[in-house]
């Protein structure tokens, strides 16, 4: 492995902020154009019975798949928020084999469904631990959330094997990364290159630090924030790694 490149996105399931417009095009276009080998995608659209007969040109596909489409082989859906008209949940897309992938609820009370996208994808013979997050938008949710992740790492991934942790945290304040880096040895990337967390929201005009790409085993090359005016309410994160030697 040479390097890697990561982006996470919550993609608002398509539509642009305050649900104006519907953007999956635009999005896909977005997302190609910042080439990344894996995406950490939040707020993705499974199924929506009435979205195609509502708005022209949506897809008839899951939203995972359309993104994907002829440019990440490789996806993994984890289905958090049902209702009557559909769900939506965490995607991952992948350039490489995604081996194995399981979907673990982490909602911490009954208005919000939340829910971690644990993958293991194969990279050049070695397995790299991926793990899609969606926080809620309280804070003792979200504390909760925090320990059930670490809970997670700490019993299903080995303590030595390649990590990267990327999602909305809806974390303005910043409280969950001193947790994370104490108990699973994993660090911001913007925080470790830029000297602060990204500025994610909202994606016209970034103010706060939702959003996200905590690693392990991993040292950073570059990282960007890609916003962009109608498109989804936050602002695209990316980063490219190289492996720790």
């Amino acid at each position: 492995m040479t390097s890697l490149k990561i982006a996470t996105y919550n993609i608002h399931k398509g539509f642009s902020q305050f649900n104006r417009h519907m953007v999956l095009h635009k999005l896909r276009e977005h997302l190609r154009g910042l080439d990344a080998d894996i995406v950490f995608l939040q707020e993705v659209q499974g199924a929506h019975t009435t979205h195609a007969n509502n708005h022209d040109g949506y897809p008839l596909k899951p939203q995972y798949e359309f993104l994907a489409e002829e440019f990440w082989a490789h996806q993994a859906y984890g289905m958090n928020a049902v209702y009557e008209e559909g769900h939506h949940g965490n995607a991952i897309l992948s350039r490489f084999p995604i081996v194995e992938s399981n979907n673990k609820d982490v909602s911490a009370h009954r208005f919000e469904s939340r829910g971690l996208l644990h993958t293991e994808v194969e990279i050049g013979g070695q397995r790299v631990f991926c793990l899609c997050a969606h926080f809620g938008l309280f804070a003792k949710g979200r504390r909760a959330q925090n320990l059930a992740l670490v809970e997670h790492v700490l019993q299903e991934i080995p303590a030595d094997a390649p990590l990267i942790i990327a999602g909305d945290f809806n974390d303005w304040r910043n409280k969950l990364s001193h947790t994370l880096a104490r108990d699973l040895g994993v660090f911001d990337v913007f925080d470790s290159h830029e000297g602060k967390p990204a500025r994610s929201f909202p994606s016209a005009l970034p103010m706060f630090k939702l959003d996200r790409i905590y690693v392990r085993g991993f040292d950073v090359v570059n990282c960007e924030v890609h916003g962009g005016r109608r498109m989804s309410d936050h602002a695209a994160l990316l980063a490219e790694l190289k492996k720790h030697v």
